[in-house]
């Protein structure tokens, strides 16, 4: 079986009319940090259709040519019609003809896991963001200074001591941090956290906002810790970027000094992980084609993907 799939992504790479009819689905790509979103989308277009282009494509249509008198003989002659000529009308495809978006938006200085959808798998991209599943990032920050933007590259408004901060304090803090955000799903419910009906929205599965927007952490902890550094792992839903780094503002100042954020990685979205990540060096047909069946085994192996089955707070 594998080897069939390899063979008809090998043909589909050959000719630019089928790559292009299959070109539908989902794929997961790593992104690097300090590139936005809607670039990585025009170089993922860009390179697809540099590809495209490669390849065996359409001949020019014909053009028909009748000469003669028509009282006594006419001639019907086929030519190639230069006006469908690539050096004429341009490439056979170009980047704006891909349609490409992401279903889960990393900010500028985030780098990791970004499932983007192509052509129809665009509408897959959006049924996975409107679904608010769960991803995980591995935040990191720096103890003893504060920034006015709570990231690396920011000015520097504040610094103070760090050497009394040992690790169980760190651990101590964002265990109490994360029952606190536990209480409030199960307080927005209209249920007690203690009672029997908490116990059973649990089991039936995540529970997860739907109309708000509010942030919410469902595992929070510390990973590494080597003063002035300390990294946390952070499971969420509805997070964004100055939200992340606001977080570790928020530890700092809990610990009775200040920290900022330098680096944020998203290392988790739902079913998919950093194994399944293309590099920025295997953005190639080839590999968008290996990807994207990759994907599509996950997504019919986890229907709640696509299909909203969780306990929702409104």
């Amino acid at each position: 079986m594998q080897k069939t799939i390899t063979k008809t992504l090998s043909v589909l790479t050959e000719d630019a009319t089928s790559a292009w009819k299959a070109l539908n689905g989902i794929i997961c790509i790593y992104k690097p940090a300090d590139v936005s979103c809607h670039r990585i989308c025009n170089t993922i277009a860009y390179k697809i259709s540099n590809e495209l282009n490669q390849m065996k494509c359409r001949p020019c249509s014909d053009y028909i040519q009748i000469e003669g008198d028509p009282i006594k003989h006419l001639t019907v002659i086929r030519k190639e019609n230069l006006a469908d000529h690539p050096l004429v009308v341009g490439p056979r495809y170009d980047q704006k003809d891909v349609r490409c978006t992401w279903s889960n938006y990393l900010g500028f200085n985030t780098s990791g896991i970004l499932l983007m959808g192509l052509q129809n798998g665009t509408k897959m991209a959006a049924l996975i963001r409107s679904n608010k599943l769960m991803r995980s990032y591995r935040v990191k920050g720096l103890l003893g200074r504060a920034t006015d933007n709570f990231y690396k590259d920011g000015k520097v408004v504040e610094r103070t001591t760090m050497g009394f901060i040992k690790s169980h304090h760190i651990d101590h803090l964002l265990s109490s941090m994360q029952s606190s955000h536990q209480r409030k799903m199960f307080n927005a419910t209209g249920v007690d956290l203690q009672s029997q009906t908490a116990y059973e929205l649990a089991v039936k599965g995540q529970v997860r906002p739907v109309c708000s927007e509010t942030p919410i952490l469902y595992g929070i902890k510390c990973v590494d810790y080597k003063p002035p550094e300390f990294t946390i792992e952070v499971q969420c839903v509805n997070e964004y970027e100055m939200y992340l780094k606001a977080l570790i503002h928020e530890i700092g100042i809990k610990l009775h000094s200040t920290a900022h954020c330098i680096g944020i990685q998203c290392i988790r979205h739902s079913y998919f992980n950093l194994d399944n990540a293309l590099l920025q060096k295997h953005w190639t047909l080839q590999h968008i084609f290996d990807n994207m069946e990759e994907c599509r085994k996950i997504i019919n192996e986890h229907e709640n993907l696509t299909k909203n089955n969780a306990i929702v707070i409104q």
